[in-house]
């Protein structure tokens, strides 16, 4: 079984794409991430171990790594671009209050999705499904 790196690898030069240090770190990031980070917070934390990373890196990467179906945009709670590596279809639950983003995997969505195409032709490359609201916990914290 191939480790992280040597998988990101592999699909970046079976794509005709060089697997720089810069892009490996980026990716990394990202990839093993279990929050939704945003760019800046991808480049902040892939700094430190790499000085020589750009922020225009981070997002050529991110950019990259999307293009190639390894990570998918979604917007949080600001409307800023988050990423994640849950690439299979499943709700984003954005809660406006303290902006944690938390993923739902649900079964059925697969289904919907499936009726929608064979009711409509649509054929889709990518899914997006957002639902902003107010979490448990900040729901029971008191307002501030």
């Amino acid at each position: 079984m191939l480790d992280p790196d040597e998988r990101i690898a592999k699909v970046l030069g079976d794509n005709g794409y060089k697997a720089t240090p810069q892009r490996l770190c980026v990716a990394r990031r990202v990839l093993e991430a279990n929050d939704h980070p945003s760019a800046q917070n991808i480049y902040e934390d892939v700094r430190r171990a790499n000085p020589t990373v750009s922020l225009s890196t981070v997002y050529n990467t991110l950019t990259l790594l999307r293009r190639l179906n390894l990570v998918h945009e979604t917007l949080g709670p600001d409307s800023g671009r988050r990423f994640e590596s849950n690439t299979r279809p499943h709700i984003n639950l954005v809660c406006t209050r303290c902006g944690e983003i938390q993923d739902v995997d649900e079964p059925l969505m697969e289904d919907a999705l499936a009726r929608l195409q064979a009711i409509t032709g649509f054929t889709r490359t990518d899914q997006c499904i957002d639902v902003h609201g107010v979490c448990s916990r900040c729901a029971r914290a008191p307002n501030r």
